[in-house]
């Protein structure tokens, strides 16, 4: 298998009581799990096998809706565990901070927005925050599975931050309040792996 389901460096209960220990579980094991293997699935045997998520998604609208859909699945959520951490939340410090104030502001101001984007995505998808070609920041929503590293994004770019907007990500404890999940994201928010991020 050329992509691995990451192990989770903390426990399903560790974000308690912000995401609850079962949310997390069939989360981790059960969603990303088969996004994992139908990823692999879909380049086994391909001109595909070998390449990187990186490579693959800069030219993904010309692959299968399995190569996007399922890799998508895979990096996205590889994200999205790393971006959070028990004893998390707060505000990010530094370099980060500094990046944050430019092109938005205020951190308040950046978090009304990418909060804003969480809650208005249409249907299933993701929020982000952009590290673009030019080094500029830059917060987007993205539908499904699709992320800024891929070719037919809107906005483009390395993602820094991100948060899983899919109803399985939120519902066995928030239900239908979507924005309050989004509001209990940035109680578990790693700002030490974004800063990492955003220096790498």
């Amino acid at each position: 298998m050329s992509f691995k389901l990451p192990d989770l460096s903390y426990d399903y209960n560790a974000l308690e009581p912000y995401i609850d220990a079962r949310t997390m579980e069939i989360h981790h094991s059960k969603h990303h799990v088969a996004y994992t293997a139908n990823f692999n699935k879909a380049v086994e045997g391909s001109s595909l096998e070998g390449k990187s998520v990186e490579e693959i998604f800069a030219k993904v609208s010309s692959e299968s809706a399995a190569v996007r859909n399922n890799g998508g699945g895979f990096y996205n959520h590889n994200l999205y565990w790393s971006n959070m951490g028990p004893g998390g939340g707060g505000e990010p410090t530094g370099e980060l901070l500094n990046a944050i104030n430019g092109a938005f502001g205020s951190f308040a101001d950046f978090k009304s927005k990418f909060s804003t984007a969480a809650a208005t995505r249409f249907g299933s998808g993701w929020a982000w925050l952009v590290k673009q070609a030019d080094g500029s920041l830059a917060v987007s929503s993205t539908p499904n599975q699709d992320n800024p590293l891929m070719d037919l994004t809107d906005v483009k770019g390395t993602p820094l931050l991100t948060i899983d907007v899919w109803e399985h990500a939120y519902y066995l404890n928030y239900q239908n309040r979507r924005p309050e999940y989004i509001e209990a994201f940035w109680n578990v928010i790693n700002w030490d792996e974004v800063s990492k991020r955003l220096k790498a």
